[in-house]
């Protein structure tokens, strides 16, 4: 039986367990945060490398905590850490700022809200046509919006499936046989349109403070990947007119969206507005 553990440095740690059984081995992985309290190392920015992850010297590893790790694995680890860095310098540029962390949560935080309404503004820009709604999901969204500077890397790991963004026209019956079936089962990041849902029913749904219309066209805009089939929904279905903009990827317009409020002198800050209630 032996065990064998990955790192990467001050941040966190995967671990393997690697144990013998009759027919062969078994593979156990578990993940846990490192919070820096053994070497006060940090998640380095682009500019200061050596403050937040330390220094070799020789056979030597200096912590940014004044630590000093003589001989072992240290010096070797954080040296493969540092030279890692010069390539990893244009991801750990900082390009907006949080106040507050924005958390992932179900179903509906004020990332999910930021992340469909950028989306459906963007669509709607490079489609020409009004957009009413908005169709997303959540496990698109892998990490929190961090609290402080917004580094490159925070959005590139917040949004890292190559999906493009798309425009669908729908009918309303087809937009709401989508959302009874979210009802049903599980409520994805919505946006343009207000609903209540109470024992796995849609109870309403509303686009601008309307009732959908049955017989009405709607703009939907979503990603590539729940077109047919990704989450088990099909937005793609029945649609009156569909148009893939695969120039555009989800972390194309989300960029656009954060490096544009930092140049507008705005920080990254986004509230819910109860677009989803369920009871």
């Amino acid at each position: 039986m032996g065990r064998f553990v990955l790192a990467i440095f001050a941040c966190c740690a995967v671990s393997l367990s690697l144990s013998a059984e009759d027919d062969g081995f078994r593979f156990e992985w578990s993940r846990a945060r490192i919070d820096g309290t053994r070497t006060g190392c940090v998640t380095p920015l682009a500019d200061d490398i050596g403050k937040s992850v330390g220094t070799v010297s020789g056979s030597e590893y200096h912590a940014p905590n004044g630590r000093i790790f003589k001989g072992g694995t240290a010096a070797d680890v954080a040296s493969v850490v540092l030279a890692a860095q010069p390539a990893m310098a244009p991801v750990k540029q900082s390009i907006g700022y949080s106040p507050e962390p924005m958390v992932r949560a179900y179903p509906e935080c004020a990332l999910s809200d930021m992340f469909i309404d950028v989306l459906m503004k963007a669509v709607e820009e490079k489609s020409g046509k009004k957009v009413h709604a908005g169709i997303a999901n959540f496990g698109g969204i892998r990490v929190d919006m961090p609290q402080g500077d917004i580094l490159m890397d925070d959005m590139l790991s917040m949004f890292p499936f190559r999906n493009t963004v798309v425009y669908v026209a729908l009918k309303g019956r087809d937009l709401l046989a989508i959302l009874r079936q979210m009802a049903a089962t599980r409520i994805q990041v919505l946006g343009g349109v207000r609903i209540e849902v109470s024992g796995g029913e849609l109870l309403s749904a509303e686009i601008d403070g309307e009732p959908i219309d049955d017989d009405a066209v709607y703009g939907v805009a979503t990603i590539s990947f729940l077109l047919n089939g990704g989450d088990n929904l099909y937005v793609g279905k029945n649609a009156v007119e569909l148009l893939n903009f695969e120039d555009t990827e989800i972390i194309d317009v989300m960029l656009d969206y954060v490096k544009g409020e930092t140049a507008a002198g705005r920080d990254i800050v986004y509230r819910t507005d109860g677009r989803v209630k369920i009871r």
